[in-house]
């Protein structure tokens, strides 16, 4: 039994390190997201409403948002442009790179 939870254990681990982002090309890929979520206390014009930085924010989070305005799942026209031609890896990638500002 502990050679099994053992080896769970250790493939989890694996899943977790093969799924990981690059945050230089996360860097690379998210120029466009840093225009409205890279600026401290940024509220849109219309309709108006606070925009969330994302320097800092857990990794499984960005990576479950953008694939749901990329699926429809939430709706926001930008986001849902914005995430539209992103692939799995470029999702990955951009929640490395969020995750790695403070």
């Amino acid at each position: 039994m502990k050679k099994l939870v053992s080896t769970l254990m250790l493939l989890m681990f694996a899943t977790q390190i093969l799924a990981a982002g690059d945050v230089e090309k996360g860097k690379l890929t998210s120029y466009t997201c840093t225009g409205c979520h890279g600026i401290k206390f940024y509220k849109n014009a219309y309709p108006s409403y606070h925009v969330p930085r994302l320097g800092g924010q857990n990794e499984a989070y960005i990576i479950s948002a953008l694939k749901a305005y990329r699926s429809g799942d939430r709706s926001h026209p930008t986001m849902k442009a914005q995430a539209a031609s992103l692939s799995d890896e470029d999702i990955n990638n951009i929640a490395a790179y969020f995750t790695s500002v403070k």
